[in-house]
This record gives C-alpha cells, structure tokens and sequence, in this order.
C-alpha cells in the first residue's frame, strides 16, 4: 500500500479560490442562469460523513502514564474509528505499526477529495485547472488503487476532466465497482465538456444507494449491456447534466427502488415521464422542460417544480394522472404551466369534477403575477383541481413587464365554489406581498371565504419604498376589519429574510421526507 496527499507537493496558487471563481468559472463567462445553476449544483451536495475538524473530547491521562491504551482496544473498535477518519489521516495510521497496516486495509473508507488538499475543510477547491486539481486527481486514484474497499461514500468533485482523461474515467468507476461504493458525489469542474461522457461503467456499480452526478454528459444509454441497473438505488441528484429523455427513462426503469429524483440545470429540453412504482419524490429546478409527466406514480408523495423554462416559448406541460399518495405539489405557476388532470387541460373557467381534480393532494403551493389578468383568472381553476388542500401556499412574482398590468377587480368578487377553500383550508402563506389592490383582492377573498382557516401569514417583500410600505400597512388594516369566515384566524405580518424575493423551499427540505412542511409556511415563533 503506498499512496501521498497532496499536503506537501507543488499545489500553486490554484489552491486559492478568488470569491468570483467558486465554481471554477471566470465570471465574464457566466451568465445569469449559468451562476444560479452553479450555485444550487454546490449547495445541494451531500455532506460527507467524516470531518476534517471533528469536535473532540476525551479525560486527560495522568503525566506518568506512558502505556498505549489505544492499542489495546479490540479490532472492531479500532476498525470503526479508522473508519470514521478523513481518507489522508487514515492513511497515516498505518506508518504507526503492522497492525495499523492491516486495519487501515481493512476498514472501509470514506474518500472525500476536498480533504486532500492542503487545509482542506470539505468546502474549498482548486479555482482552475493546474497543479492542485492534477495531485488531487493522482491522490484519488493511488486510493483507489490501493484500498481493497468498500466505499462507503465517495465525493469527487475537485477535477477538471476532459476528453483526455476518458480511460482514467473509466478506470476510477470500474473500481467503484469492483470494490463497492455505496454513496457517490461525482462532480466535473466547472462545466460539462462537449464530447465527454461519464463512462458507461457507471451502471456497473451495483451496490449504489444513492448517487449525485454534477456538470457531466450522461452516458448513451442505447449502447448499454442488457441486464445493467441500480437495483439498490434509493436517492438520485442529477445537476447541471447533459441527457436526453430516453437517458432519463432509462435511469428510471432501471432503478426499481428508486425514491427520491432531483433534476435542477439541466442543459438540454427535457420530456420527463414518471412511471417508476417506487418514486416518493420529484424534484425539477432551473431546468429547460417541455412536459413533466406522473401518470402513473402509485408510491409519489411530493411532485416539486421551480423556476423551469421552455426553449419554445411556450408554456411547460404538467400532466397528472394515477398519484393516489400525491399529498405536496409545488410551485405551479399558470403564466408557465399548462395543467393538465387526466386528459383535461385546465382553463380559466374550468369546473371540478372527478376527471379533473387530484383529492390527495393536502400542501399546493402556486407562484404568478398578481398583475397579469391571464395568470390571475387562472387561479380559481388551479385552486378546483386540488379539492382537500389544507396549506396553501402563494408567492407574488415581480412583473416581469410593469406595463403589463391589466388586471380587473372584478375577479374575485364572484367567482365559482372552490371546494378547498370554503371546507378545507386551514392554514395560508401569501409570500413576498408587494402591496397591489389585486394581491389584497385575493388575501380578502381567502379571508371571507375560508372558515376552517386557522393561520394566515402575510410575508412583505424585502426593499419595498417608504410609500408601497405604508399602502402595505394600510390593506393589512383592511384586512383586519373585513369579515372573516373564521373567527379564530390567526394574523401574522412579517418582513422577508429574502433580499431578492422567494420562498424557504430548497432541495434538501423537498428530499428530506421527513419534514412535513418543505415551503416553511409557517416558521416557529
């Protein structure tokens, strides 16, 4: 076993990383959407489960006792705590005695590359392609040559691959493969290169459970061996990738218990059709779509979509067929999506009926323009298609046009029965108010229709002008006085925490199914 760190070789300045270059991306070559994919595809990556500053606490030996009373614990003891180390510290256990040696070997390692660098604190990584990421790159695989397994998790994310550097590619997951990882963070920097594929070897790694790809091109699924699949996959994250859709189906059908999908900057338009019986959770972000599609998903839980664009300029198609546990859906937004229960499309006028309404659906969650008359007429509709909705949650969208406003009064004065509102809504989150008549009309219908409703928590856009704060203050008042259907709602007027606007959703709260409330409707006190 031989393998070095690259803590004392020639690391260069690129060990550094400028504030502007955190993605490995000069900023004069980002744009906007490129910067806000960049941002997500590094704030999403799991965090590794050893630390290079772990908080220690143990009782002070006495002065006079020079025995090695940790040579003395048994294998499985020492075994765990190798295991618990930083890759390059459990190395040097093994100058220590033979013993150490075979412990080392023996225990199953984690590889983090970021822990490979001088200082390197698990966040940090090389600005550029030099001498940081080239040692960092030989240390990974000297690892993974060395070690005989398994991983229990493994996160590369600090080379710079190209079209040079497909067998090495090749070789690092063969051995994955062989040896067995079981959570793999695989992330190129900064961006994915035209004509470099993961290597199809990927699929050979069986034993996966969950798996993160960042800035790569998927493999061609149509020249792949018959027979290969993730049949231990749990948790995919797929950001910043270049795919098309039958990579996507493919993945899919490969990955029978597949539960939790996060797709968030995807490169290339994507027809996504989710069939997999064991997906609980759907996740798409920043992604160029054309359709997302549950028809038939019997085990889906939550269905998550947010800021999604179509190349065509045409609105994103969202259909929803067999989702009996369907129960969080988020953001819907009528001036891009077109919705579509079975096979009807949803209108503006649209009536409730049993072909047009999902009744397990409990949290929605709809972002528009309160300015735009077209997205606005369309909320009643949206509103009728989930019947039991108990939280709902409302995000106003600055006009993308401020001469575009053309919204009429008249809309929510009377408009047809919605089901959720007068028998099932208790709880309502109106985020990032900006204080329009047409954002109070709605806030005053909710409040003089709901009367199961228990908490209504108003959120005032951040940065607002002395005079749009007052007019804010103002309607609240109104609001006050008007007539509740619910005598017992509970009024709560905050600032927003977000400089620019939005809510507290995330991917880590929408793939953690653990928490009942991904949008933070409701913050504690």
């Amino acid at each position: 076993m031989s393998w070095s760190c690259p803590t004392t070789g020639p690391v260069g300045e690129d060990t550094t990383v400028p504030p502007t270059m955190l993605h490995g991306l000069a900023p004069e070559t980002r744009s906007t959407e490129d910067e806000a994919r960049l941002t997500f595809l590094y704030a999403f990556l799991p965090k590794p489960p050893v630390s290079t500053s772990p908080s220690l606490c143990c009782a002070a030996a006495a002065d006079d006792d020079k025995n090695d009373r940790v040579s003395r614990l048994p294998d499985d003891i020492l075994l765990r705590v190798v295991s618990l180390l930083p890759a390059k510290d459990g190395a040097r256990t093994t100058v220590l005695s033979s013993r150490w040696r075979h412990l080392w070997r023996s225990a199953p390692l984690v590889l983090v590359d970021t822990h490979l660098l001088r200082g390197g604190d698990g966040e940090r990584r090389p600005a550029r392609a030099g001498a940081a990421s080239r040692a960092v790159t030989s240390a990974v695989s000297a690892a993974l040559e060395s070690h005989p397994g398994p991983f229990p998790f493994a996160s590369l994310t600090c080379s710079f691959m190209n079209t040079a550097d497909r067998r090495l590619l090749a070789r690092w997951f063969q051995l994955l493969a062989t040896k067995g990882v079981d959570e793999l963070v695989f992330v190129n920097r900064p961006w994915s290169v035209r004509g470099l594929r993961l290597p199809s070897s990927l699929f050979s790694c069986a034993s996966l459970c969950r798996l993160y790809i960042g800035a790569w091109a998927f493999p061609d699924t149509t020249a792949l061996p018959r027979g290969v699949a993730f049949p231990n996959l749990h948790q995919l994250a797929l950001g910043c990738v270049v795919m098309e859709d039958k990579d996507l189906d493919f993945v899919l059908a490969v990955s029978p218990v597949l539960e939790i999908l996060s797709l968030f900057g995807s490169l290339t338009p994507l027809r996504a059709r989710l069939t997999n019986h064991s997906l609980r959770c759907a996740q798409f972000c920043l992604s160029i779509l054309e359709e997302v599609a549950v028809l038939d998903s019997p085990s889906l839980e939550r269905l998550f979509l947010w800021r999604n664009w179509n190349e065509r300029h045409v609105k994103i198609s969202i259909k929803i067929g067999h989702v009996p546990k369907l129960r969080v859906l988020g953001y819907l937004e009528p001036g891009v999506h077109m919705l579509q229960i079975g096979n009807t499309i949803i209108k503006a006028g649209t009536k409730a009926s049993t072909h047009t309404t999902v009744s397990s659906v409990q949290m929605l969650a709809v972002q528009l323009q309160f300015g735009v008359r077209s997205e606005v007429r369309m909320l009643p509709s949206f509103l009728r298609c989930f019947p039991r909705v108990e939280t709902l949650v409302v995000e106003s969208l600055v006009l993308r046009d401020p001469t575009s406003s053309n919204l009429s009064q008249k809309i929510w004065q009377k408009p047809s029965s919605i089901e959720c509102v007068q028998s099932h809504l208790k709880t309502m989150a109106f985020h990032e108010v900006q204080g329009d008549h047409n954002e109070f009309d709605f806030l005053m219908f909710i409040a003089e229709n709901a009367p199961k409703l228990e908490r209504m928590f108003i959120v005032v856009k951040n940065g607002l002008r002395e005079t749009k704060r007052q007019v804010v203050v103002a309607r609240v008042g109104a609001l006050y006085s008007t007539d509740w259907a619910s005598k017992d709602c509970k009024l709560q007027l905050r600032m927003s925490c977000y400089p620019i606007g939005g809510g507290s959703w995330s991917l880590q709260a929408g793939s953690d199914l653990s928490v009942d409330d991904p949008f933070e409707a409701f913050p504690e006190d």
